[in-house]
C-alpha cells in the first residue's frame, strides 16, 4: 500500500491511499541544521535553549528500489550540492518503516515535515495535562518535572518560577512519547532517545524535529481509532493484569508512623470504609524542607518512625490488608546505601570522577547508574532485600525524570541521550526485581515518570504532582486529560491522587475538592489517596465524619466495578484497549475529537466528573443510543443534557443493554 507519484519536480508519498510526505524544491521534506544547544537543570526543571548554527534545505529527491531478504526497500536521496540524507521506507508486519540514514558530518538535527489538513485532529505524545487535541502548538519530547500550575498566565505558575523556578509550562511532563495518532487515521511512532519537538502549527503539515536521528520511524494506518490505539500497544508493549487485591478497596496514604498509621486505619475500618491497604512512603524515614515534608531516600526501615512494622505487616496481611511503601533510583548522600552504592563505584559520575550529586530541594543524592549492568543488579536486590522481602505488596517507584545531562556514565554514552529513556530503565528494574521473586502476581508499582519502555515495563502509571485545586492546566482537570492522551500514546492504566498533591501559597485542599476527587477516583482502575506535600494544610480522608462517609460510598462503588474493572485490565493486556478511553475510540464523531472532560471507562460507562468549585449541575454530552444514569436509574438519549449533580452523585452513565447491567443496576 505503499505508492510514489512524480510530478512538475515533486515527489509524493503515499500510505494506505493517504499522502504522507510531499517534496519539491519550494517545500522540501527534509531539512538539516548545525546548532548548538544549552541545557540547565534545576531540581528536575529543565531550562533548554538551541542556538542554530546553520540549516539546509535538502531540495533534490531521487528514489531508487532494492529487494532485501525478500522485502521492497525504497530509498529517497535527498540531497543538496554535496550533502546527502537518504530515508529508507519499507512494508513490514502492516506497517510503514522509515530508516534513516545517519546525518553528514557536522549535522546534529534532522526535520522532517508529514503532511496535514486544516481541519486535522492530533493526540497522544505521551501524558500531556493540558491539551488533549494537540493540534496548534508545539510539543518538546523531554521527560522533566511537570511544574507548579503548567500556566504562564496564572499567579500560582508565575509565583512558582520566579522563587524557585519551578513553574511549568502547556507541554512540561514527566512522561513524554515520541507517539503521536491523527484523524486522518494514522500513528507515527519514531524510535529515538534524545530530545525532539513535534510542531503541529502548521495548517499543511507537522514539523519534527529530532537531535537524535531515529532508530526508525512507524507508521501504521488502519480503518479506526481503536484499531491504531491497539497496534501502537502491540508495537511497543502492553501492561499486564493487576494483582487482584488492587479491586478490593481503597489505598489510603498515610504518614506519621505504626501508631498514626493503625489509628486511621482503625477509624476507616470502624466505618465500614473498604481498605485494601495502606501507602507509607515514610517508612524509610522523612526529613522536612521548605516545600514541606520530605522523605528520607535510604530504602530501609526506619524502626524509630515505625517499630514493630514488620510485625504488623504480617498481621495486617492476615487481615486481607497489603502495605506499600516507596523508592526512587537515587540513594542520599552519606547514608548507608550510598555508601553501599560509592564502595562498588556504581554511581554517576563528574568529568573529575566524583560523585555526581543532584541538588533535590535541600539534600543532595546520588544517581544509581542503571547503565551499568552491575548497578542494576544491585538496585534489584536493594529492591528484593529491603521491599520484597520486608513484607511490602507494593511501592510508588517515584522520579525518574532528573537525570542531568552533564552526569558520566558507565556506557559512555552521553546522557542527553540516556536522559529520556531513563525512566523506562526504572520501570524494567522494578518489573525484573518482582519477577525475579515470583511475585508479578502480588506485587504492584506505580509510576509517574515515563518513557517509550513504559507500556512494556510499568503495571501502573499515576499522574503525578497535580496542584490541590480545580485549575485546567494542573488541577483535578488535567487528571482526565492526562489519562485520555496517553491511552492515545498506547498506555492503558492510569490513576491519579486522590486530591492531589501540591500544596504551595495560598493553596489547601478543600473538602469538596477531595470528595469529587474521590468520585472520579471510583471510576478509575485503582483508588489510593495522598497526604500531600503538606498535610497539615489539606483536608485528609478523615477530616470529618462526612468525609469518612463519602470515602466509604466511593469505595463501595469501586469495589462493585471488580467484576467491570477486572475484565477492562485483562482486555488491555490481551488487545490493548485503555481502561480509561476517550469518547473517539468508539464514537468516531468530530464533536468527541477535543472533548477532555468526559470518558469512557470501558465500552458501557460514560464518566462525567465533576470538575469546577461548588458545581452542582454540568453539562453531558451522550453518544447516540440509550443511557442509563448510574444512580437515579433515568434514561437519556443521546444529546446534550444538563445533569444535576449534587456530592456522591457524579453524572456516570451506562449503556442499556450492557452485559454487565446486573452490576451497575445494584450501585
Amino acid at each position: 500500500m505503499l505508492s510514489f507519484s512524480h510530478r512538475d519536480g515533486t515527489v509524493e508519498v503515499a500510505y494506505n491511499y493517504m499522502r504522507l510526505f510531499v517534496h519539491g524544491t519550494e517545500r522540501p521534506l527534509v531539512i538539516l541544521r548545525k546548532a548548538r544547544e544549552t541545557v540547565e537543570m534545576y531540581r528536575g526543571n529543565f531550562f533548554i535553549e538551541d542556538e542554530t548554527l546553520e540549516e539546509v534545505a535538502l531540495t533534490e529527491c531521487v528514489r531508487s528500489e532494492e529487494l532485501i531478504r525478500g522485502i521492497n526497500h525504497s530509498m529517497l536521496i535527498f540531497s543538496k550540492g554535496p550533502i546527502s540524507f537518504t530515508l529508507t521506507l519499507s512494508e513490514q508486519d502492516g506497517r510503514l518503516i522509515i530508516q534513516p540514514s545517519d546525518l553528514p558530518a557536522g549535522y546534529n538535527r534532522l526535520i522532517l515535515r508529514i503532511e496535514a489538513e486544516e481541519d486535522e485532529h492530533v493526540w497522544g505524545c505521551g501524558e500531556q495535562f493540558s491539551y488533549f487535541n494537540l493540534r496548534g502548538r508545539n510539543f518538546p519530547i523531554w521527560t522533566r518535572e511537570q511544574g507548579v500550575g503548567r500556566n504562564k498566565r496564572t499567579k500560582i505558575t508565575q509565583l512558582a518560577d520566579r522563587f524557585d523556578r519551578a513553574g511549568g509550562d502547556y507541554h512540561t511532563t514527566f512522561y513524554p512519547q515520541p507517539t503521536f495518532v491523527s484523524s486522518r487515521r494514522y500513528f507515527f511512532h519514531a524510535d529515538t532517545d534524545g530530545y525532539a519537538d513535534y510542531d503541529f502549527s502548521d495548517p499543511a503539515f507537522h514539523e519534527l524535529t529530532f537531535w537524535d536521528v531515529p532508530r526508525r520511524i512507524v507508521i501504521s494506518g488502519k480503518s479506526t481509532f481503536l484499531e491504531i490505539v491497539q497496534d501502537i500497544s502491540a508495537l511497543l508493549g502492553r501492561q499486564g493484569l493487576l494483582p487482584d487485591w488492587v479491586y478490593d478497596g481503597i489505598i489510603l496514604g498515610i504518614q506519621g508512623g505504626t501508631e498514626t498509621t493503625l489509628r486511621k486505619l482503625e477509624r476507616m475500618q470502624n466505618a465500614g470504609v473498604p481498605v485494601t491497604a495502606v501507602w507509607m512512603q515514610d517508612w524509610q524515614g522523612e526529613r522536612y524542607t521548605s516545600f514541606g515534608k520530605r522523605l528520607r531516600w535510604n530504602w530501609q526501615w526506619d524502626e524509630k518512625l515505625y517499630p514493630n512494622l514488620d510485625k504488623e505487616i504480617r498481621r495486617l496481611n492476615k487481615e486481607g490488608i497489603r502495605v506499600l511503601g516507596y523508592i526512587n533510583p537515587y540513594v542520599l548522600a552519606d547514608h548507608p546505601l550510598y555508601d553501599e552504592a560509592k564502595e562498588l563505584d556504581l554511581l554517576g559520575k563528574r568529568e573529575d570522577g566524583s560523585v555526581y550529586l543532584v541538588d533535590f530541594g535541600e539534600f543532595d543524592a546520588a544517581i544509581v547508574d542503571f547503565t551499568n549492568e552491575e548497578a542494576r543488579i544491585w538496585y534489584k536486590e536493594v529492591i528484593g532485600r529491603e521491599l520484597i522481602d520486608f513484607g511490602l505488596s507494593g511501592w510508588m517507584a517515584d522520579f525518574g525524570e532528573y537525570l542531568p545531562t552533564d552526569v558520566i556514565l558507565s556506557s559512555g554514552r552521553s546522557a542527553m541521550l540516556e536522559h529520556n529513556p531513563w525512566p523506562g530503565y526504572w520501570a524494567r528494574i522494578n518489573k525484573e526485581a518482582i519477577d525475579e521473586r515470583n511475585k508479578s502476581d502480588e506485587i504492584l508499582f506505580f509510576m509517574r515518570a515515563g518513557s517509550t519502555a513504559s507500556l512494556a515495563y510499568c503495571p501502573m502509571m499515576w499522574a503525578g504532582d497535580q496542584n490541590v485545586d480545580w485549575s485546567e492546566d494542573d488541577g483535578l482537570p488535567s487528571v482526565l486529560t492526562a489519562a485520555l492522551s496517553l491511552a492515545m500514546s498506547g498506555m492503558g492504566l492510569h490513576h491519579s491522587d486522590i486530591g492531589g498533591y501540591t500544596t504551595l501559597l495560598w493553596m489547601k485542599r478543600s473538602k469538596e475538592l477531595l470528595i469529587r476527587w474521590a468520585e472520579h477516583a471510583a471510576f478509575t482502575p485503582l483508588m489510593r489517596t495522598h497526604e500531600g506535600n503538606r498535610p497539615k494544610d489539606n483536608w485528609q480522608f478523615d477530616g470529618d465524619e462526612e468525609t469518612i462517609a463519602a470515602i466509604k460510598a466511593m469505595t463501595e462503588i469501586h469495589v462493585a466495578l471488580k467484576p467491570y474493572l477486572a475484565d477492562l485490565v485483562s482486555e488491555n493486556a490481551e488487545k490493548g484497549i485503555p481502561v480509561m478511553r476517550p469518547l473517539l475510540l468508539h464514537y468516531e464523531e468530530e464533536r468527541f475529537y477535543s472533548m477532555k472532560d468526559q470518558y469512557l471507562l470501558g465500552p458501557d460507562l460514560l464518566v462525567a466528573p465533576i470538575l469546577k468549585k461548588r458545581a452542582r449541575k454540568r453539562e453531558v454530552i451522550l453518544p447516540e443510543g440509550e443511557w442509563i444514569h448510574l444512580f437515579t436509574k433515568e434514561a437519556y438519549a443521546g444529546g446534550t443534557h444538563m445533569i444535576d449533580s449534587p456530592l456522591l452523585r457524579p453524572p456516570v452513565f451506562y449503556r442499556k443493554g450492557s452485559p454487565y447491567t446486573r452490576i451497575f443496576e445494584t450501585i
